[in-house]
C-alpha cells in the first residue's frame, strides 16, 4: 500500500493511461478524484472504478483545464471532498499528427493550450493548496519520449512535451524548499485503445524497434506514477522517467 492515506487528483483520468493510473493509485490505498473532459465521462469512470473497487474513495470532476481560475476552483473543491491533497497527476493532453505545411494556427494553439497551459495551471493550483497545507506533496506530469527524439509529423506534440520537461525541471527546483516534488513520466509506444486497434502489419514493425520485444501497457506507465508519488521516491525530483522498453531512437 505505497499510497495509503494519500489524496490524489488525476486529470485525464477517465480512460487509457489516466484510468490505469487511477486504478493503481486506488490499489495502493489512495483516495482519488478523476477529472474528465466532461462531467458525464468523469461520472462514468467513477461508476466503473467503484464497481471494480467497492471500498475505494472516488470522486469525478470536470473543468476547463486551460482556465487557471477554473482549475484552481475545481482542485480546491476536490481537496475539500477528499479531506486534503497530497499528489496531482497532470495527465490530460492531446496529440496531433498534421504535417507542417498543413498545420493551422488553431491546431497548434489547441495542442499548446491543453498540453502546456493546462499543465502550468495544474502545477500552480496544486502548489497553492499544498503550500497552504504545509505538508508538501507531489506533482507528476505525463510527458513523452517524443520530446527527446521528435516525430516525423505533428510538430506541436513533441514541442509541447519538451516544454513540459522544462517546466518540470524548473519547478522541481522552485518548489523543493516547500517539500513539493515535481517529476514527469515519459512513455514510449503504449497499448492504448488507439494503438490496440492498429492492424498487425503496423504493430509488428513498431515492436521490432523495442529492445524489450513488446509495447508498453498502460499499467507499466501507471506503475511509474505510483513510484514517483510514493515515499519510495522521497529524494527524486526534477526527473523525466522514461518508460519505453529502451526504444530510444
Amino acid at each position: 500500500m505505497l499510497l495509503e492515506g494519500k489524496k490524489a487528483i488525476i486529470t485525464g483520468g477517465t480512460r487509457g493511461i489516466g484510468y490505469a493510473i487511477a486504478c493503481r493509485f486506488i490499489e495502493e490505498g489512495a483516495a482519488v478524484t478523476v477529472f474528465g473532459s466532461r462531467q458525464e465521462t468523469a461520472d462514468a469512470a467513477v461508476e466503473k472504478l467503484a464497481a471494480a473497487y467497492p471500498e475505494a474513495k472516488i470522486w469525478g470532476r470536470s473543468c476547463n483545464l486551460t482556465s487557471l481560475e477554473a482549475v484552481t476552483e475545481a482542485f480546491t473543491q476536490a481537496a475539500a471532498d477528499m479531506g486534503g491533497l497530497d499528489t496531482v497527476v497532470n495527465n490530460a493532453g492531446i496529440s496531433q499528427r498534421s504535417p507542417l505545411l498543413d498545420y493551422t494556427a488553431e491546431e497548434f494553439a489547441k495542442v499548446m493550450d491543453l498540453n502546456v497551459v493546462a499543465v502550468f495551471n495544474g502545477h500552480q493550483a496544486a502548489a497553492k493548496i499544498m503550500t497552504e497545507a504545509g505538508h508538501g506533496g507531489t506533482i507528476t506530469t505525463t510527458s513523452s519520449m517524443v520530446a527527446k527524439y521528435g516525430q516525423p509529423s505533428g510538430v506541436g506534440y513533441p514541442t509541447s512535451k519538451f516544454a513540459v520537461n522544462g517546466m518540470v525541471q524548473s519547478l522541481s527546483r522552485e518548489l523543493a524548499p516547500v517539500g513539493i516534488r515535481v517529476n514527469a513520466v515519459a512513455p514510449g509506444v503504449t497499448r492504448t485503445d488507439m494503438v490496440a486497434n492498429l492492424p498487425e502489419e503496423v504493430i509488428k514493425p513498431i515492436i521490432a524497434t523495442i529492445p524489450l520485444g513488446r509495447m508498453g501497457e498502460p499499467e507499466d506507465v501507471a506503475n511509474a506514477f505510483v513510484f514517483l508519488a510514493s515515499d519510495m521516491a522521497a529524494y527524486v525530483t526534477g526527473a523525466v522517467l522514461p518508460v519505453d522498453g529502451a526504444a530510444r531512437s
